[in-house]
């Protein structure tokens, strides 16, 4: 069997092309920082002059039958043959500028839009959706299973640019966290998220290296568990320049553990007898993925809409505190994971040697291998903070976020899938079992502890917020 044999390429993060940093232009941190503001801009004009890029970047409708998935496949091919070209000539043209082969990367490419294609209507199907198998993912799987069957030729390898992807992707994940939902959340909302974020993080992490996982490894993990698994996952596996598999691993360990979360903690709410404020925070404070959350906050409010009044609160309580806790409090920590330990990976964690530390770093080396595209994310999240500041938050979810953040969700999307197709592509199935079941231990040794921790914030701590945001 025949198969690529970089799947223990880190991330990277601080460019190190040949060509030296003076050459910013030459560097990839720096076009993924363009590229995505491009695409932010773009979603911005339309949306400035009343209307929306969404005709344009925009994904798959649900769909129960092979029918139907065909008939939205056909009825977006227009807007799927410009978002291609899009794609193609953005990629393709900064990645000449770069240094890489042009013509070889654009026909790998085009294979990984046309297989992307695919997947993103595979990911609207009604039943993935209930189980939280995020196109992301199934992308990942897809690229699994065919690299460890078949050679991936060199052409199509050309095409498989994980760094780059994920850093495009992680930007335009930054113009969909304005940092008015600090503001918007309310202090129980973001002190409790913070106080679940760090306590959950520092727990998987020190568990981790307990049991002796690589540094970056742990704090990949970590993230994963503290705030939203595949987002987080790939943007702190890119700030600190972690193993692709690291990512892969977290993000499955998330999913396993949110497919029974879903199943879970809704029946638990149900026989605590937990108001519909209370069991919406816990769910949004214990939750390791968005899309089980909602579907587990929504499981909660048709149980308090069919109950009779033996459930407290009102019915849709349970999705706002899910909204107020996961959405806004905990998410809005990837970006303060991201940066944070960007700083501490290029000043404490130096090189690739798991003991290596860095010593009489200076502010120059510190730039130097600083990942840059995390500004890029801290910069995007600033513009839509300016955008959101015009707006009051259900302004905000009505207008915004359908015509200008939804646009700019879709393109995250496309840039994540292919990123984990990319990954699957060129990634040993041996390389998501070396580390065996420590991964998966310290995982859930965080899974208990934010379980446990989030309930006795929400239903007891800080009840008489959430059963007063039930009450309205």
């Amino acid at each position: 069997m025949s198969i690529n044999d970089n799947s223990s390429t880190v991330i990277k993060s601080p460019e190190q092309h040949q060509h030296g940093t003076s050459q910013w232009w030459r560097q990839e941190d720096w076009w993924s920082i363009i590229l995505a503001l491009i695409l932010i801009g773009a979603a911005y004009i339309p949306f400035s002059q009343g209307g929306s890029l969404k005709w344009l970047a925009t994904g798959p409708t649900k769909w129960t039958t092979l029918g139907q998935a065909g008939s939205d496949i056909l009825h977006r091919l227009p807007a799927l043959a410009g978002l291609y070209l899009v794609w193609a000539v953005l990629l393709t043209i900064s990645s000449a500028i770069i240094g890489h082969d042009a013509k070889k990367f654009l026909g790998g490419f085009t294979v990984l839009f046309i297989v992307s294609v695919f997947i993103f209507e595979l990911g609207a199907w009604a039943s993935a959706s209930r189980y939280n198998l995020e196109p992301p993912l199934l992308a990942l799987i897809l690229g699994l299973v065919v690299s460890n069957i078949w050679h991936i030729p060199d052409w199509l390898a050309r095409g498989l640019r994980v760094e780059y992807f994920i850093k495009i992707g992680i930007i335009l994940l930054g113009a969909t966290l304005p940092l008015t939902l600090i503001a918007w959340a309310g202090p129980v909302a973001i002190g409790q998220a913070a106080i679940v974020s760090l306590v959950t993080f520092f727990a998987i992490f020190i568990t981790g290296r307990y049991l002796g996982l690589d540094k970056r490894f742990a704090a990949v993990l970590g993230v994963g568990g503290a705030v939203c698994g595949v987002s987080a996952a790939i943007a702190v596996a890119g700030a600190i320049r972690a193993k692709r598999e690291h990512a892969s691993v977290a993000i499955s360990l998330v999913i396993i553990w949110a497919i029974v979360s879903l199943l879970v903690l809704p029946f638990i709410s149900r026989a605590l007898g937990l108001s519909t404020g209370v069991a919406g925070a816990w769910i949004g404070t214990s939750e390791f993925a968005d899309a089980a959350g909602i579907a587990a906050a929504q499981t909660y409010s048709d149980f308090a809409a069919h109950s009779a009044g033996a459930i407290q609160g009102q019915p849709d309580a349970a999705v706002q505190a899910f909204t107020l806790m996961k959405v806004i409090g905990r998410d809005i920590w990837i970006g303060i994971w991201a940066f944070a330990l960007a700083i501490v990976a290029t000043t404490w964690w130096r090189g690739d040697q798991d003991g290596a530390i860095a010593a009489n770093v200076g502010a120059g080396e510190i730039w130097q291998r600083f990942p840059k595209f995390v500004l890029g994310f801290v910069l995007a999240s600033l513009f839509v903070t300016w955008l959101s500041s015009h707006y009051s938050l259900p302004e905000f979810r009505t207008t915004v976020t359908p015509s200008f953040i939804a646009p700019i969700t879709a393109l995250r999307t496309w840039a994540f899938i292919f990123c984990f197709l990319s990954i699957g592509l060129s990634t040993r199935f041996s390389s998501l079992t070396s580390t065996g079941l420590r991964p998966f231990w310290a995982f859930t040794v965080g899974v208990f502890i934010n379980v446990i921790l989030g309930y006795l914030l929400s239903a007891h701590v800080f009840a008489d917020f959430w059963n007063q945001l039930g009450a309205h």
